[in-house]
C-alpha cells in the first residue's frame, strides 16, 4: 500500500501547470497500444536543448516506449535571448522550455543537482566545480527509479561534443550504467529502489556542422518516418518541440524524409537489429499476465474512433487484472496509464482553479471544481479532497452538464512557500543542496493544492488527481491557465542592486526599502530595517496600513564613513505586528512572465551591494542600444552616466553627437534586424568624434549577425575565456584605456564571475589594437576580448568581456575598465 501511495506521490510533482489537454481519439488509440509496449528508453547530456527531440519523438511516439530525458543542469549558465534573466532565473526558463517541448515530443523530463556554471572546455573543469560523486549518485538515481532498457548519450566521452559539460554527462551516463546495477553504490538510495542494470549504452552520433562522427558501419535506423494517425512526420514534431527553447533562439524549421540516426555502443551488449534486441518488451516480461495482453489486444482491435466512450468498461476491466496482480515497475506504470485513458476515452472534462494566482498565508483561497461527462458513461463523483478537507458529493455525472462546485481552503500559516525545491537550500558550489531524496530528479515544483475526484464507475473508484490552477481570460490571448503559488503576507525588496561610493570621498546615498502587501495588512506597529555587518539602521513606524497589493516605501541614507573595504552588502527587512503576533519579512518575490511557458515564481534574499571603490569617470552622456537584454544600464547609472535607451526610431530621430559615447546591448546585432539600417549614421557618429562600444555578438546560426559593425573588416569568433581566474596580460600597456581616467592592473580582474569573456573579435586590419591577453589552462593566448580602433576623430571598440555578468554582481575592476573604455574620445589621441 505505502509504494502504490508513493507512486501517486511522484506522479503528482509531474502534473503539468497547464490547461487541461483535450486528447482526440488518436491520441486514445495511440494510448491504447502503448499498453502492451513495456520497453523504454532514457537519454542523457547535459543542459537543456541537448536533448535529440527527433528522435526522442519517435521512440515516445512510433516506438511507444517510456522515454525520458535527463538534463544533467537546467542551463543556467547559458545566455538569454529573450530577456535579462541570467543564473537561477534563466535556470527556471529553461526548465520550463524543456517541459514545453515533453509535452510535444511525449517524453519526460529529469535533472540532476548539477548547476550550469557556464561554458567549460574540459570534463577536468568542469568536475572542478561539480561534485562528481554526488551528481553520479543523482544519475544512478534516475536511472533505478526510471528502469531504462536502454541508454543513450548525446555526447561522447572522448570529447567530440566540445563542452566540457557535454563530455562529463557521458563519462557519468557510461559509469551510472555499471554503478545502477551495483548494490554497494549509493546503499542509502535502496530504501526506496532496486539496483538495476539496462541491456546497454549507447552514443548517438552526430554530425553537427564540421564534426561527423557518423559512418555506415554504425548501428542506425530511420526515424524521419510519418505518423498518420497524428497527422505529422517525427521532424514536425521534433521542430515544436525544440523550437520551445525560445531563451537560446532554437527555433527550428519542420523536417519531413529519411532521416537516420547513429549510435555507438559504449556498455552492454550491441544491438544488430533493433535497438531493443534481447529486451522482451511484451507483457511476457511480468509473470502471470497472459490474459492482460490478451485483453488489451482486443481492445485496440474493437476501437471506435468515433465512439471512443466505448472502450472505458474493456479498460476498467483489464485494470481490475492488473489490481489483482502484485504490485511492480511495468504492473504499477500501466495502471496509472490506463487510469487515465479511462478519463480521456471517457470524454471526462474536470478541473480544479481558483480566480486568483496567489495563495497567501494566513488568508483564504476559494478554489472552484468543475466536471463534465461529456460523453455520457455511466459515472458518479463520490467525494473531492483537497489538502485534509473533504467535500462529499455522491452525485452521478449526467450527460454533459456542468457540476460546479466551490470551497474556500483556510491557507496554513505554515503552509510551504511555492519555492522551487531546489533553491530551499543555500547552493554550493557547482551543484544544489536537495535533502530529500525523492525529490532529486524531479522537473518541477510539487503544485500548490492537488485536488483528487474520487469517481465510481458502477463498483470501480477511480481517483484523479488534478492541480489546483489559476485561471482567467485575457481579452487578447483568451483563456488562460497557471499555476497557483503559495506566498507570505508581506514581501520586501530593496533598490537599488548596486550602491557605488567613491573611496576616499564622504558620500551618502539613498537605498530604498519596499514593502509589498499581498493581502490587507493590519500592523500595529511596523519597523523597515536594512543591516549588515557594518549597518543596522531602522525606522520605527508606529501603526500601518497597508492594502492588498499595495506597497509602502521606506528610504534609508547611507555613508560610506564606515566602509573600511571594497564591498559589503545590505539586507533589507520588515518586522510588523499583526492580531497581537510578531510577524517577521524578509523575503522578495520574482515573476518570470512570457507566453511560451507557464508563470514563474520564486523567493530570494533581495539586498543591496555596496562598492567603496576608486572609480573616476569622464563624460556624462551614454546612448545605450538594447540588445537581448542585460542590466548594465543600471550599472551605468550608478557610475553617474545619464544613460538613454535607443531603439530603431531613437536612432532614426536624435542627434548622436550629443552622447560622449554609445554602447550596443549583448547580441544587439543579433536580435536587432534594423541595425544595419543605421550602420552608416554610427559610423559618421565615430568620424566626427563618437565612442561607439559593442558588446559581444554570437557568431552562430542562432540569431545570426545580419548587419554591418565596425568602421574596419571585423570577424566574429566562437574563441572563450571560461576560467573567471584567468591571468590577465596587458599586449599594449601603454594604451590610454589602461590608464584614463583610472589606473588598470592586474587586482582589477580579481573577483570575476562565471567567465572573463566569451565570442571574441579578430580582425586583419591593423586599425585595430589589441588590449588584453588571457587564456584558460592548456591553450594559447587569446588576444580578441578587447579591440580597439581610431576611426576620424573617434573610437570603436568591440569586447567580448561579459560586463553585462560583472556589472550586476559587482565586481569593482569590471566598473572601473568600462569607464576607461567609455572615456576613450576624453583623451588625446594615441
Amino acid at each position: 500500500m505505502k509504494k502504490a501511495l508513493l507512486a501517486i506521490v511522484c506522479f503528482c510533482y509531474l502534473l503539468p501547470s497547464i490547461a487541461q489537454t483535450n486528447y482526440t481519439s488518436a491520441d486514445i488509440y495511440l494510448g491504447l497500444k502503448k499498453l502492451n509496449v513495456l520497453g523504454s528508453v532514457l537519454y542523457i547530456a547535459a543542459h537543456p536543448d541537448d536533448e535529440n527531440t527527433r528522435l526522442l519523438a519517435y521512440l515516445s511516439k512510433e516506438k511507444l516506449y517510456r522515454t525520458g530525458y535527463l538534463s544533467l543542469t537546467r542551463g543556467d549558465g547559458g545566455q538569454n535571448l529573450i530577456g535579462d534573466e541570467q543564473g537561477i532565473s534563466l535556470g527556471l526558463v529553461r526548465t520550463q522550455e524543456l517541459l514545453a517541448a515533453r509535452r510535444i515530443d511525449g517524453a519526460e523530463q529529469f535533472f540532476t543537482r548539477a548547476y550550469d556554471f557556464g561554458y567549460s572546455k574540459t570534463p577536468e573543469e568542469t568536475f572542478t566545480k561539480w561534485n562528481r560523486e554526488k551528481i553520479l549518485s543523482d544519475v544512478v538515481w534516475v536511472i533505478r527509479k526510471f528502469q531504462p532498457d536502454v541508454i543513450i548519450t548525446r555526447f561522447p566521452t572522448t570529447g567530440e561534443g566540445g563542452h566540457g559539460h557535454h563530455t562529463a554527462s557521458a563519462i557519468l551516463a557510461n559509469e551510472a550504467f555499471t554503478a545502477a546495477a551495483d548494490p554497494k553504490r549509493f546503499p542509502e538510495q535502496l530504501k526506496y529502489v532496486q539496483p538495476w542494470q539496462a541491456k546497454r549504452i549507447l552514443w548517438n552520433t552526430f554530425n553537427f556542422g564540421s564534426t561527423n562522427t557518423t559512418n555506415n558501419s554504425q548501428f542506425h535506423f530511420d526515424v524521419g518516418g510519418y505518423n498518420a494517425v497524428l497527422g505529422k512526420s517525427y521532424g514536425e514534431i521534433a521542430a515544436l518541440g525544440r523550437s520551445q527553447h525560445k531563451s537560446q533562439g532554437f527555433g527550428v524549421p519542420a523536417s519531413r524524409g529519411e532521416a537516420f540516426e547513429f549510435f555507438k555502443t559504449t556498455g552492454g551488449s550491441e544491438p544488430s537489429n533493433d535497438l531493443m534486441d534481447d529486451v522482451n518488451t511484451s507483457w511476457q516480461r511480468v509473470p502471470g499476465s497472459a490474459q492482460v495482453e490478451k485483453k488489451i489486444s482486443g481492445l485496440i482491435a474493437n476501437f471506435d474512433f468515433v465512439t471512443p466512450q466505448k472502450s472505458v468498461a474493456a479498460l476498467l476491466d483489464i485494470r481490475n487484472s492488473l489490481l489483482s496482480m502484485p504490485e511492480g515497475y511495468w504492473r504499477n506504470r500501466k495502471l496509472a496509464e490506463i487510469e487515465k485513458l479511462v478519463e480521456q476515452a471517457g470524454g471526462l472534462f474536470i478541473e480544479a482553479t481558483s480566480d486568483v494566482q496567489n495563495a497567501v498565508q494566513g488568508d483564504s483561497l476559494k478554489v472552484n471544481f468543475l466536471l463534465n461527462n461529456r460523453s455520457g458513461i455511466p459515472v458518479s463523483l463520490a467525494e473531492i479532497t483537497v489538502e485534509n478537507v473533504d467535500t462529499i458529493v455522491h452525485s452521478p455525472l449526467a450527460p454533459n452538464q456542468n457540476l460546479s462546485i466551490s470551497k474556500s481552503l483556510l491557507v496554513s500559516n505554515t503552509k510551504s512557500l511555492s519555492q522551487p525545491y531546489w533553491l530551499k537550500e543555500k547552493m554550493e558550489e557547482g551543484i544544489f543542496q536537495v535533502n530529500d531524496q525523492l525529490l532529486i530528479g524531479q522537473p518541477d515544483i510539487t503544485p500548490a493544492y492537488v485536488a483528487r475526484f474520487n469517481l465510481l464507475f458502477g463498483k470501480d473508484t477511480l481517483s484523479v488527481a488534478k492541480p489546483v490552477q489559476y485561471k482567467h481570460t485575457d481579452p487578447v490571448k483568451g483563456e488562460l491557465y497557471e499555476p497557483v503559488f503559495v506566498i507570505p503576507p508581506m514581501t520586501v525588496y530593496s533598490s537599488p542592486d548596486v550602491v557605488l561610493f567613491q573611496k576616499g570621498k564622504l558620500q551618502s546615498k539613498e537605498i530604498t526599502l519596499v514593502a509589498a502587501a499581498n493581502k490587507n495588512i493590519v500592523a500595529s506597529s511596523m519597523v523597515p530595517r536594512i543591516r549588515s555587518a557594518n549597518f543596522d539602521i531602522s525606522q520605527k513606524q508606529g501603526a500601518v496600513s497597508i492594502s492588498k497589493n499595495n506597497t509602502s516605501e521606506y528610504s534609508f541614507m547611507l555613508s560610506n564613513e564606515k566602509l573600511n573595504k571594497e564591498t559589503d552588502y545590505v539586507q533589507p527587512f520588515a518586522d510588523f505586528t499583526e492580531n497581537g503576533q510578531d510577524k517577521y519579512a524578509y523575503l522578495a518575490m520574482t515573476s518570470i512572465n512570457y507566453d511560451h511557458i507557464p508563470t514563474i515564481r520564486y523567493f530570494y534574499s533581495d539586498g543591496v551591494k555596496l562598492l567603496n571603490i576608486d572609480l573616476k569617470t569622464s563624460g556624462k552622456k551614454v546612448g545605450y542600444i538594447v540588445g537581448a537584454g542585460d542590466k548594465v544600464p543600471a550599472g551605468l547609472e550608478q557610475m553617474g552616466y545619464e544613460v538613454t535607451l535607443l531603439g530603431d526610431k531613437e536612432l532614426s530621430r536624435n542627434h548622436l553627437d550629443q552622447y560622449d559615447a554609445i554602447i550596443t546591448g549583448i547580441r544587439a546585432y543579433n536580435t536587432n534586424d534594423w541595425m544595419n539600417n543605421h550602420y552608416d549614421k554610427l559610423m559618421k557618429y565615430v568620424q566626427n568624434g563618437g565612442n561607439l562600444i559593442v558588446q559581444y555578438n554570437t557568431s552562430n546560426n542562432i540569431g545570426p549577425v545580419r548587419a554591418k559593425i565596425a568602421p574596419y573588416d571585423l570577424t566574429i569568433t566562437r574563441n572563450r575565456i571560461t576560467d573567471e581566474n584567468a591571468a590577465v596580460s596587458f599586449i599594449d600597456p601603454n594604451h590610454p584605456v589602461l590608464h584614463f581616467p583610472n589606473e588598470i592592473t592586474a587586482n582589477d580582474f580579481k573577483d570575476w564571475v562565471q567567465e572573463r569573456s566569451i565570442y571574441h573579435g579578430t580582425s586583419k586590419d591593423t586599425a585595430f589594437r589589441y588590449i588584453l591577453r588571457m587564456n584558460d589552462p592548456g591553450e594559447a593566448p587569446d588576444d580578441g576580448s578587447l579591440m580597439i580602433s581610431k576611426y576620424g576623430k573617434g573610437y570603436f571598440t568591440y569586447t567580448g568581456l561579459v560586463f553585462f555578468r560583472e556589472l550586476p554582481a559587482g565586481v569593482p575592476g569590471a566598473y572601473r575598465l568600462l569607464a576607461n573604455i567609455i572615456a576613450l574620445n576624453r583623451k588625446k589621441e594615441f
